[in-house]
């Protein structure tokens, strides 16, 4: 901003001052520009001008038609009227498990009579419907049905047993349950945080941001009305739900509905179906590549793996060996108003922001305490902005009256306070917290650091679990591997430890710490190993690191077999009740 200011002071005096002609002027000021470090502006600029162009055209466009559906009071139950009135005729869902079709206008009918249904048995607006059962066709017209009355629907993560599961139906205050046999402004339903770091959150879905996290993503990554998508992800999840469904029901988008993803059948699914796009979260990359090498995946049509959560570590190898030419990685939660999408496949990217238009989307990085997520503010109390290269915590600005920038948060009131701050941008002001780290290179590309209190310090050096995981993976022929830190008492910050799932108990550890050597800095080599049967997922792939963090290296505590780094060795070698002993009084060095 400086630079320009004395450009146009340089223009004053040149051209009013001086009386210097144009063709002077304008090449003296360009030299004055360049030379004082306004070069790096310009490449920026020329690579990225398209991007960011594209970006803010979607922007625009999205933002204009969620105000034009408030302004008319479009819910989302109209919205897929207009869409039954196009495509009535075209398949809207297939149900992967019985091959089953269902049209627009079936799906429109089946929706209604749910609808009546409920109105029948005394339902009415504002009440709330719990909906637990796996997917299938039915799911999306029974919560279709439930909107076109006003009745909210609480989707619920069907495996969730016992207290998980009373504790998400009570904070609902459902009015009834609706279960398989196996088992605008007005709210549109409940979708739960998935719960890796304790019990779900109930996060409110109003029908505008249903529209702008289908629409978003549709228009972003250059989506048609003609492609299939492939929805192998939990319906009461945002991505299956809304990023998935949302295409069938606002942009007339044929999905097929897979019951549960399946890692051998994935491929075969697609060809069967002529899918052009396919759905992803969490660890699904990773779970494909580990796949024995089979024809059927060069006989596929998908030019598009739509998603978040693809490791950088093999991402490439996952676009080479399927033929997937699109990438369309993005970043979000089902309440943030900070959603990132990488619209240009830079590979690793989770997306960007603009440093030549940042006034359009009012997001940023800010330095953040990465232990405790503590934001660390300047003299003014206001956050301080991370530079390209220094991870920051992700944030929005908040803005109720803009459809873009708004938040809706969660049932609890109580939750809300906790994803929110003031004074971020500036003074007064408030924002969302996405309680993630991220870092931002010269050109506004965005990667995934770290989730909220995953990343730990030791030696003196921050060590990123997301990074290590993924390394880790890669020398275990991709294995399930968790990492997180523990405590060690004398010891300052935490050291690492590794979960590995290894059921077969075939991982050779010499072979192992060899490579650790090459592949890892010391300070984040795992200090300690765990061997498992199987990892502990949620239902869209993410770890639950919480109990094996309570559980630590206690080889009382844990019938798991434990390993601990010998410094002096440089091996791992078995963690016995003794050796825990010395370690816990400071004789054995770590």
């Amino acid at each position: 901003m400086m630079r320009l200011a004395c450009c146009t002071v340089l223009l004053f005096l040149l051209r009013l001052l001086v009386g210097l002609p144009w063709f002077q002027v304008l090449p003296s000021i360009l030299i004055f520009y360049l030379g004082s470090g306004g070069w790096k502006f310009v490449l920026i600029f020329a690579k990225t001008i398209r991007r960011d162009l594209h970006a803010a055209g979607v922007l625009l466009k999205v933002k204009s038609n969620v105000n034009r559906h408030l302004k008319e009071r479009n819910t989302l139950p109209k919205i897929f009227a207009e869409t039954v009135r196009r495509h009535g005729d075209k398949t809207a869902l297939i149900f992967e498990g019985t091959g089953e079709k269902w049209s627009f206008r079936q799906l429109d009918e089946y929706s209604n009579r749910v609808a009546n249904l409920l109105l029948q048995r005394g339902f009415v607006e504002g009440d709330v419907v719990a909906l637990f059962m796996e997917n299938r066709s039915q799911y999306v017209g029974l919560w279709l049905g439930m909107a076109k009355i006003g009745v909210e629907a609480a989707l619920i993560n069907f495996n969730l047993r016992l207290e998980a599961l009373v504790h998400c139906v009570t904070i609902s205050n459902a009015k009834a349950v609706v279960f398989g046999s196996e088992l605008t402004e007005d709210r549109l339903f409940y979708i739960y945080t998935s719960g890796t770091t304790g019990m779900p959150k109930a996060a409110i879905v109003v029908h505008s941001r249903y529209y702008r996290m289908a629409a978003l993503v549709y228009y972003g990554f250059g989506m048609t009305s003609a492609d299939v998508l492939y929805n192998c992800l939990p319906l009461y999840h945002s991505a299956g739900n809304i990023v998935g469904v949302g295409q069938c029901l606002i942009h007339g988008m044929t999905v097929v509905i897979k019951k549960k993803f399946s890692a051998s059948r994935f491929w075969d699914d697609c060809a069967k179906y002529n899918c052009t796009i396919v759905q992803y979260i969490g660890e699904i990359c990773r779970y494909l590549l580990n796949q024995p090498v089979k024809d059927i995946e060069g006989k596929h049509k998908v030019r598009m793996a739509l998603g978040n959560g693809l490791r950088q570590s093999i991402w490439e190898e996952f676009t080479s060996r399927f033929n997937v030419p699109q990438i369309a990685e993005f970043y979000g939660a089902t309440e943030c108003n900070c959603s990132l999408g990488n619209f240009d496949n830079m590979t690793g990217a989770c997306g960007f922001n603009s440093q030549i238009l940042p006034f359009i989307y009012p997001i940023r990085l800010v330095k953040v305490d990465e232990e405790t997520m503590e934001l660390i503010r300047g003299p003014d109390g206001v956050c301080i902005p991370c530079g390209p290269g220094e991870p920051g915590q992700l944030v929005g600005r908040i803005n109720q009256k803009d459809p873009l920038r708004r938040f809706d948060g969660y049932v609890n009131e109580g939750a809300n306070s906790k994803k929110t701050a003031n004074s971020v941008f500036k003074k007064g002001d408030t924002a969302y917290l996405s309680g993630d780290v991220l870092v931002m290179d010269q050109y506004g590309y965005m990667y995934f650091k770290d989730r909220t209190g995953d990343t730990f310090r030791w030696k003196g050096e921050n060590v990123s679990t997301t990074e290590v995981e993924g390394t880790l993976s890669r020398l275990l022929d991709m294995m399930d591997v968790v990492v997180y830190g523990v405590e060690v008492p004398g010891a300052e910050g935490k050291a690492g430890m590794a979960a590995v799932a290894d059921p077969e108990r075939s991982t050779d550890l010499e072979k192992f710490g060899k490579d650790l050597e090459k592949a890892l800095p010391p300070y984040a080599r795992p200090v300690f190993l765990r061997f498992l049967k199987e990892v502990n997922k949620t239902g869209t792939y993410k770890f639950q690191k919480t109990d094996m963090r309570r559980d630590g290296f206690d080889p009382s505590m844990v019938s798991d077999k434990l390993y601990l780094l010998d410094p002096t060795r440089g091996r791992y070698v078995e963690l016995h009740q003794e050796l825990y002993s010395s370690i816990i009084s400071g004789k054995q060095k770590l």
